[in-house]
């Protein structure tokens, strides 16, 4: 493909060390177009500003490449990307690097994933990169070797099918620790959550949300098993939240 436009987004905010280093390994693939959110973003989903005004603001952040920072979500910055930035089509949309895992059921919290969604919903081609590490400082070596692969096969060989998103999870290791990529499906996970009250200085309650992490799946070709086991998961994923196989089991709701 000749110089392809790869979109660049994030939900840690445009000065995110993960950002720096995807625009860095994208710029070797192509045209790049940067819109990210203008301070962090995460665990917002797939949400979308509709009560107050949206800006863009151009920056020089990174030098020659055309970057903008949005007060929105990270799927306002998608949207804007496409409806109001771009004259031709997106040919890759690559969100993150993510401070932090996307495994498993993250991928419903997650802004990162929700914003490479977006742009799979809108037929771009779409991939969402964590790293599990939630360090600013974290070391990105490894994280930046696999985008690279990556994006660079994405883009030769394309998406097959109607596939247009894949959610990739980096475990924190060596790149000579990491024993390689493994496909695989999404692991059956969730949070158990708790509140923890406080009280703040004017004696008024507050809650703050905690909980650990669980996994009860013991599949061995889920993300979880395969980042346990210093693999980067790719998890093809998509849109439709229908349980296809229970359709028929609640057809006693019909009239």
């Amino acid at each position: 493909m000749s110089n392809p436009l790869i979109l660049v987004t994030n939900d840690d905010g445009i000065t995110a060390p993960g950002i720096a280093a995807l625009i860095e390994v994208a710029s070797e693939f192509g045209e790049v177009l940067v819109v990210a959110p203008d301070s962090p973003q995460s665990a917002k989903g797939h949400a979308i500003t509709i009560s107050n005004p949206l800006r863009l603001n151009r920056t020089g952040i990174y030098g020659d490449i055309a970057a903008y920072e949005c007060n929105g979500t990270p799927v306002d910055c998608v949207k804007l990307a496409k409806h109001v930035l771009v004259k031709r089509e997106i040919d890759l949309c690559v969100s993150g690097i993510n401070h932090g895992s996307n495994a498993s059921i993250n991928i419903i919290y997650s802004g990162t994933m929700s914003a490479a969604m977006e742009a799979s919903l809108e037929g771009t081609n779409s991939i969402g990169f964590s790293l599990c590490n939630f360090s600013h400082a974290a070391d990105m070596s490894l994280a930046r070797k696999v985008a690279r692969s990556i994006i660079s096969r994405s883009l030769s060989k394309g998406f097959p099918g109607n596939a247009r998103l894949l959610n990739v999870n980096i475990p924190d290791v060596s790149i000579e620790d990491c024993r390689g990529i493994r496909v695989c499906r999404q692991a059956n996970a969730n949070w158990e959550e708790n509140f923890q009250v406080g009280l703040d200085p004017r004696k008024q309650e507050y809650y703050w949300l905690t909980g650990d992490f669980v996994n009860y799946d013991q599949g061995t070709d889920t993300d979880l098993y395969a980042l346990d086991h210093n693999y980067v998961s790719v998890v093809p994923s998509m849109h439709d939240l229908t349980y296809h196989q229970y359709i028929n089991e609640f057809k006693f709701l019909e009239d």
